[in-house]
């Protein structure tokens, strides 16, 4: 069994003899007990979801199965799965060799995957993340990213997503390969200290005056229909009691048309100074523009001609990201350039509107 990063693993190793059978619900007679302490990289975690990474390819539901029979002890003490885990913490857990029979159910595990990289260095990995691929797993999606990124690296200690990206959404995804990265990277996120500019090509004219975008979100669930039960976002009062305030940024870089088809679109630099979800999408569908190829939040007739146009996803990609690097402290900026499938779309017009906004530096 590998230790995560930050988690040391005793010497010995050994149970004493009382614990000779904890293994024995794992159908692996005799199995020795690991004992593991806790220490800064891994401090304040939930305890599951330490153990979901320490316990790669375990079924989640066999993971909360020992927790709750008590096989699972942190100071010889039984423990929750919401517990967090602190400095100095001993984990004691059983060694788990999961049976045919028991993984009937389970998850399967994802597929080994990796993506074009951007940066890496031992505290951040950057990826450009092409569309269709869910960052996470959830909400009926077995794997996204993140559990593909850890499966392709089963040596590495520490994978967490920084941050979300819609599925549909390319571009460029933070990971962290550290705790301390972590929380220093969501600490940027949360305190807008990062710069987070998309490309997006949507519907009509956009005004070329109307640059920002202050209008409050809030999330809510489609009541009826084929999409009943689903989450959406929309556009609120400022007293609305589930209001978040929301800030976008508009700047028009090429006004253009498809091949074959009459129908006026706006490339726009679109920079959220707030990262709510589907913020993007509903900030510029609610100002009478949605992005082109948007299934929820565009019209359904207007993306089928689309699909028929060449444009098979939407456009909507995370193009450039700065931040301050959570080691050194140096300012970070980052580019991902439209992928292909968005690239082949564009008339020579819009691409070079897109040249003569070099990628920026560090210090822009």
């Amino acid at each position: 069994m590998k230790n995560i990063i930050g988690a040391k693993q005793s010497p010995a190793g050994a149970p004493n003899p009382a614990d000779r059978n904890a293994g024995a619900e794992t159908g692996t007679p005799h199995a020795a007990i690991k004992f593991i302490t806790v220490d800064a990289e891994s401090a304040g975690q939930r305890l599951d979801n330490f153990l979901f990474r320490h316990l790669k390819g375990v079924p989640k539901t066999h993971v909360y199965r020992i927790i709750r029979s008590g096989e699972v002890r942190i100071n010889k003490g039984r423990v929750q799965a919401e517990t967090r885990i602190e400095v100095g913490d001993v984990l004691r857990l059983p060694s788990v060799r999961i049976s045919p029979r028991a993984e009937e159910g389970g998850t399967p595990p994802a597929p080994a995957r990796e993506f074009p990289v951007l940066l890496e260095d031992d505290a951040v990995l950057a990826i450009d993340k092409p569309a269709g691929v869910a960052v996470h797993g959830g909400s009926g999606v077995s794997f996204g990213v993140i559990e593909q990124l850890r499966t392709a690296r089963p040596a590495a200690k520490f994978l967490e997503l920084v941050h979300r990206l819609d599925r549909e959404t390319s571009g460029i995804l933070l990971v962290a390969k550290k705790r301390s990265a972590l929380v220093a990277l969501q600490d940027q996120f949360r305190e807008r200290e990062t710069g987070k500019t998309y490309l997006a090509l949507v519907e009509g004219n956009w005004p070329a005056n109307k640059k920002v975008l202050d209008a409050p979100l809030a999330k809510y669930l489609v009541p009826d229909g084929s999409s009943a039960g689903e989450r959406r976002v929309r556009v609120v009062a400022k007293d609305h009691p589930d209001a978040m305030r929301a800030l976008t940024l508009v700047r028009v870089l090429a006004r253009l048309t498809l091949p074959g088809d009459a129908t006026p679109l706006s490339l726009l630099a679109v920079t959220i100074k707030t990262g709510r979800t589907h913020q993007i999408r509903v900030h510029l569908a609610s100002a009478g523009h949605a992005i082109a190829g948007d299934d929820k939040y565009g019209d359904f007739e207007r993306q089928r001609a689309l699909q028929k146009l060449g444009l098979k996803r939407m456009f909507l990609h995370a193009w450039r990201l700065q931040f301050n690097h959570p080691a050194g402290g140096e300012r970070v900026a980052l580019q991902a350039d439209l992928p292909p499938e968005l690239h082949a779309l564009m008339p020579p017009s819009a691409l070079e509107a897109l040249a003569q906004h070099p990628t920026p530096t560090a210090h822009d």
